[in-house]
């Protein structure tokens, strides 16, 4: 199995992995976001006539998988190289058979199917409580759903790499407790979601907790990557 051929995910190892300006200036980017995201909500708001109006998301579904792909860059070049770590330590597990795979699609479809009744029900005793300005955004037309697609798997690479690699492996080394980062990395990965406003910011944080326990328990995030895509590509196409 995959994950007695590599290092686990949450290992006694309490190295840090970069420096820790690094992810100070990496948080502070994220509370800016979320910063922005609140005020563009505001602005969403008070202009609600233009919410029904379905905007030109070419350009910012391009510039969101260059924002992807950015961080990915900057965990690597700026922390992981200085520390002498690999981006596949953080990936974890080795499909070393037709096996290995098949359980991390297996464990992929448990986890979207696991998320979504949590869903179902948040919704149904909370509300949905989805930004109004959100739903705009989604494709509609050919090439907005196949760069959609471009986004959700960068989103499905990229944020797991960074939140459940990175930030818990980060903060498990300066906290000296595995639930603690798990807890950090899922606070922080709700916070970076703060456009789409406070209710669903929460939900997401709880979405992060389950793919963190779900990296720690399976040493590896490909199998949170693989649900963390799909489930963004259903979402955005088939509103799922």
């Amino acid at each position: 199995m995959a994950t007695t051929t590599a290092t686990r995910i949450g290992s006694p190892s309490l190295k840090p992995i970069a420096p820790w300006w690094h992810t100070a200036l990496l948080v502070a980017l994220f509370v800016a976001l979320t910063v922005g995201g609140a005020l563009f909500q505001r602005h969403a708001r008070l202009d609600s006539g233009g919410l029904h109006q379905h905007p030109q998301v070419v350009p910012l579904y391009l510039s969101l998988m260059a924002m992807e792909w950015g961080l990915v860059v900057w965990v690597w070049r700026g922390g992981l190289r200085r520390t002498g770590t690999k981006l596949g330590e953080l990936v974890g597990g080795r499909w070393a058979s037709a096996k290995d795979v098949l359980v991390d699609c297996g464990l992929a479809l448990g986890l979207w199917t696991l998320w979504k009744l949590v869903e179902m029900a948040w919704n149904r005793w909370l509300g949905p409580g989805h930004a109004a300005s959100i739903q705009t955004f989604l494709p509609q037309r050919g090439l907005e759903i196949l760069l959609w697609i471009g986004v959700s798997i960068s989103a499905g690479f990229c944020e797991e790499l960074v939140f459940r690699g990175y930030f818990q492996r980060q903060f498990e080394a300066l906290t000296h407790s595995r639930w603690i980062a798990l807890s950090l990395q899922a606070v922080l990965f709700g916070v970076s979601h703060g456009y789409q406003g406070i209710e669903a910011s929460v939900k997401i944080a709880c979405f992060g907790a389950l793919y963190g326990l779900l990296a720690v328990r399976r040493g590896s995030l490909r199998p949170g990557m693989m649900a963390h895509a799909c489930g963004d590509v259903l979402s955005g196409i088939f509103r799922i």
